[in-house]
């Protein structure tokens, strides 16, 4: 005698869908980066390869315009790194919130 015939024998758990699948969990369908993502990737490049190749090349490039050399060397860095942040932080809260912009 099975359980499935006899179900006065204990707890029997039968899924909605086909045995071996839970009907309840539903995986998202992956859709790739997105605008967001890929802005994320465009400033993270900046960040980690065009700014400090500017500063290996040609690191005096700032002082032709007036701003001093150890001035440049600060600031160089630092603004990307502050978009980076608020990029982040951009694409992150469209993420959490579902906005999908493909």
């Amino acid at each position: 005698m099975s359980s499935e015939d006899d179900d006065a024998g204990g707890y029997v758990h039968r899924p909605g869908g086909a045995p071996g699948t839970d009907a309840s969990r539903e995986e998202p369908e992956a859709v790739g980066f997105g605008t967001r993502g890929w802005g994320l990737v465009a400033v993270l490049v900046l960040c980690t390869l065009v700014v400090p190749g500017i500063i290996y090349l040609d690191p005096s490039v700032f002082a032709a315009v007036g701003i001093p050399y150890t001035v440049a060397l600060l600031i160089l860095p630092l603004v990307p790194a502050g978009v980076l942040g608020l990029t982040a932080v951009w694409s992150m809260t469209g993420a959490t919130r579902g906005d999908r912009e493909d």
